[in-house]
């Protein structure tokens, strides 16, 4: 039973067992049921359980405990971005973002390296795609690690439809309108420092990654922009959202799938692998009811 339909069962019988009680006296054999909390999954042995310092490697560790206590060891495999585990860290004013993808261990632990670079608190959001016959396909769980040091929040700036990260220039076409609840596209255009149109590779099974962080809450959303003729890229059996996935036609284009649960602030963390190395290029984006 789920635990938040239980508690409003045990408040109204509770004063019915006390009338009837009063009434009939010790015979009258009436029962109040004891609802147990759900059993769900969660990190098991997470750390570090204590702040670190920024800017020096710290191993994050854990594993997924199942509704049993035993710990999650089968995770989706092979070509595609939904599988295994992704790692997303992000700082609480969405002004640092760390995305890994750890091993699975024999026994199920997972282990990744990473260095905090500022200090103050972090989500530490475990994105999971489990192999489990007749379970939930794909799921979150999360973690806090605290950084030491003065912690100084930083503002999100405006929206820019032109961001320049490592010499690349990222051109959001227009300023989207964008829609709580809404599937919408975005287009960005991307050149390297010479004008030139970089093709896109490959990179944690997609050809470009949209991950989502909502101001203050931290609410998340994730999707992928794909080749063409990519297997295992684009809709996910199962999740609705993974339908909304991006495509990539040609150098130097994408054009990202959108859907947002809520209105508000949104930090569009826009990745891909350009000349070798990771891109991250940021985004404020405004979605209206």
């Amino acid at each position: 039973m789920n635990h938040r339909h239980g508690r409003p069962l045990f408040a109204a019988l509770l004063p019915v067992a006390l009338v009837l009680a009063g009434c009939g006296g010790a015979g009258s054999g009436l029962t109040v049921p004891q609802v147990t909390p759900a059993r769900v999954f969660a990190l098991g042995a997470f750390q570090p359980s204590q702040p670190v310092r920024p800017g020096r490697p710290v191993t994050i560790s854990f594993t997924v405990l199942q509704p049993n206590g035993q710990p999650l060891t089968r995770y989706k495999t092979g070509s595609g971005p939904h599988t295994g585990v992704h790692l997303i860290i992000v700082r609480d004013d969405l002004a640092y973002i760390i995305h890994q993808h750890p091993p699975v261990g024999p026994d199920g632990r997972l282990r990744q390296t990473v260095a905090f670079p500022a200090p103050g608190p972090y989500k530490v959001l475990v994105d999971l795609y489990p192999n489990l016959p007749g379970g939930q396909p794909n799921f979150q769980l999360s973690q806090t690690v605290n950084v030491a040091g003065t912690y100084r929040p930083r503002p999100l700036p405006a929206f820019n439809p032109s961001v320049v990260v490592d010499g690349y220039h990222f051109d959001m076409r227009g300023h989207p309108s964008l829609h709580a609840i809404q599937a919408q596209f975005v287009d960005v255009a991307v050149t390297d420092g010479h004008g030139r149109k970089p093709t896109f590779v490959p990179w944690f099974g997609a050809l470009a990654h949209a991950i989502f962080f909502h101001q203050g809450s931290l609410d998340y959303f994730h999707t992928h922009i794909c080749a063409p003729d990519a297997p295992n890229c684009g809709a996910l059996p199962g999740v609705a959202s993974s339908r909304v996935s991006g495509t990539s036609t040609a150098p130097g284009k994408l054009t990202i799938g959108v859907l947002l649960p809520e209105t508000g602030t949104w930090r569009l963390f826009l990745q891909m692998k350009l000349g070798g190395r990771v891109v991250t290029a940021p985004y404020t984006l405004r979605v209206a009811s």
